[in-house]
């Protein structure tokens, strides 16, 4: 089993920069990729951005450019450094993992809202 656990969600001006922070504990040796991803109103979750345990990125077409993935897989740790905000990305953004046997975990969500 593994826990995460995000932090860093807020209320932001358009244009502006947050970071949200995902930290996973449990059987962390079995994670291989982690992930972001989100849920507006009334919309499906949606991948924003994804990185493999060597370190492969992955992002939608929409964040492109403006956000970041990171990790740290010493400490299982992945982050999302979010700039040039959107009103559109608003959204619940949740931290998601995936192990060896191709489990996924997820966590409790941190709300982001861009205000314009």
């Amino acid at each position: 089993q593994v826990q995460l656990v995000e932090s860093g969600g807020g209320l932001v001006q358009a244009g502006g920069s947050l970071r949200l922070s995902c930290t996973a504990s449990g059987s962390i040796f079995s994670i291989n990729d982690m992930g972001w991803y989100r849920q507006a109103p009334g919309k499906q979750r949606e991948l924003v951005a994804v990185i493999s345990k060597g370190g492969n990125t992955n992002y939608t077409d929409s964040v492109k450019g403006r956000f970041i993935i990171s990790r740290d897989p010493a400490k299982s740790r992945v982050w999302l450094q979010m700039n040039s905000l959107k009103p559109e990305d608003t959204a619940i953004y949740y931290c998601n993992a995936e192990d060896l046997l191709n489990w996924e975990y997820w966590g409790q969500g941190t709300q982001v809202t861009v205000s314009s």
